[in-house]
């Protein structure tokens, strides 16, 4: 019983953690994606949160 109560918390964790992970992904991809656009167009003047993905 002990044993299947640690699993479902290593599991949990694992999903928070990649959960996490794609999160941050997300943030960079966005970044990377006005960093882009700025390059294309310098009066580029937009904020990411603005953008619907």
């Amino acid at each position: 019983m002990n044993d299947e109560l640690n699993n479902t918390e290593k599991s949990s964790k694992g999903r928070a953690a990649k959960r996490k992970w794609r999160e941050i992904e997300a943030i960079q991809e966005r970044q990377r994606l006005e960093k882009e656009l700025t390059d294309i167009d310098y009066c580029y003047d937009l904020e990411t949160d603005d953008l619907e993905f």
